[in-house]
């Protein structure tokens, strides 16, 4: 019975953690719904910001599949960014084509986006203050361990 009551528990624990990280998306996503609505652009917008600003320069093409969005939508995103001064479109002086276009976040606009999230910056350094170092690097890494798990199931649903 031991072993029966075990997995009972460990299958219980298991549901309980993807219950709070499906509560944990739901949260973060009101959070940006909120931080996009100030700031006047789509959730896709400022989904597509972050991933310029941590990932960029970036081509559209590139910045289409990082977001696993069809290249004609990407067109819209980046002409909203750019209308809004968010973000420049230059030429690529590395690509063979002298077409090629790279796409970069300007920077002088990060404190708008750090004053909006101060609040959920500041409740993060609080939860982190009751966690060891250690305790913290296990987290992390488990949650690096989700989000590639999570973009394995984005490509798969995508075709990347």
């Amino acid at each position: 019975m031991g072993a029966t009551s075990d997995a009972v528990r460990r299958r219980r624990a298991t549901v309980a953690l993807k219950e709070a990280l499906r509560e944990l998306r739901n949260q973060l996503a009101l959070l940006n719904h909120q931080v996009s609505a100030q700031i006047a652009l789509k959730d896709v917008d400022l989904e597509c910001l972050e991933l310029i600003a941590r990932h960029g320069p970036l081509s559209p093409s590139a910045l289409a599949r990082r977001a696993g969005l069809h290249p004609a939508t990407m067109t819209g995103i980046l002409d909203r960014l750019q209308k809004g001064g968010w973000i420049v479109r230059e030429r690529d002086p590395e690509a063979a084509d002298r077409r090629s276009v790279a796409v970069r976040a300007v920077r002088g606009r990060n404190g708008e986006l750090f004053r909006l999230y101060a609040g959920m910056n500041t409740a993060m350094d609080e939860l982190c203050a009751d966690y060891s170092e250690e305790e913290l690097a296990l987290i992390a890494g488990f949650l690096r361990r989700a989000t590639a798990a999570g973009q394995d199931a984005t490509g798969a649903l995508t075709g990347g």
